[in-house]
């Protein structure tokens, strides 16, 4: 059975040598339909930038999820590629559910949640990140980076939500904490209470510096590092 083998110590060591920051803001997607590709990224909700014409012969149009630092382009003439054949565009949620129920809430079809099956050469699924098996319900042991859940737009250009909720080492700095978004801090704030629930079971009684205790919780689930007991 394949396992995951994750580099922690290559992970915990950014670059030392950077002289330029490159930001990845826009992803091109292919669609046959122009105006029902428009509405359909407007039902699920996300921010329209930009309807750009000139002529019969070149449109664009720019959407960008909710705290999403890249943007979506799509239209007519902006890509060679064939409508319907992107794959794989990830998008990070910090609740699997809660992200499946906005667009179950907006009539729009979202696959249950998945997990990865460890033989990640002997299934039949449309490959993702842990391979080609896809196991029904989420990760069992809830473990960040291991649930999914997929939907696709009228053409077929096919997205997935894959729930974070602690970042592995590296990936952001222990004091730079940030949330995209209310909901993206509130779920944050219930894991906290839940696990400081446990703290105070463990030590017996009332924990008056709770508040410190919640924004340790906080800063190190982000930065990947051990959280406290």
């Amino acid at each position: 059975m394949a396992t995951l083998d994750i580099n922690r110590d290559a992970a915990s060591k950014p670059s030392t040598s950077r002289s330029v920051d490159l930001k990845l803001e826009v992803i091109v997607i292919p669609v046959s339909d122009v105006d029902r590709a428009k509405a359909f990224y407007t039902r699920l909700g996300w921010r329209l930038d930009a309807d750009f014409t000139s002529g019969d012969d070149w449109r664009v149009i720019q959407f960008t999820p909710p705290g999403s630092a890249c943007s979506v382009i799509f239209g007519r003439n902006v890509t060679s590629a064939a409508p319907g054949s992107m794959r794989g565009l990830y998008l990070i949620v910090a609740d699997l559910e809660a992200a499946r129920q906005d667009l179950l809430d907006r009539g729009i079809a979202v696959s249950a949640p998945f997990h990865g099956g460890g033989d990640v050469h002997a299934g039949l699924d449309e490959p993702y990140l842990f391979g080609s098996v896809r196991v029904s319900g989420a990760d069992p042991k809830h473990g960040s980076y291991s649930s999914f859940a997929s939907f696709s737009d009228p053409d077929g250009n096919g997205w997935l939500f894959q729930e974070v909720t602690s970042r592995l080492p590296g990936r952001i700095e222990g004091g730079s904490t940030t949330f995209a978004s209310t909901a993206e801090l509130a779920a944050t704030l219930r894991r906290a209470a839940a696990a400081h629930g446990e703290h105070e079971k463990r030590t017996g009684g009332h924990d008056e510096n709770w508040a410190d205790w919640y924004a340790d919780y906080i800063v190190r689930e982000q930065a990947g590092q051990p959280l406290p007991s």
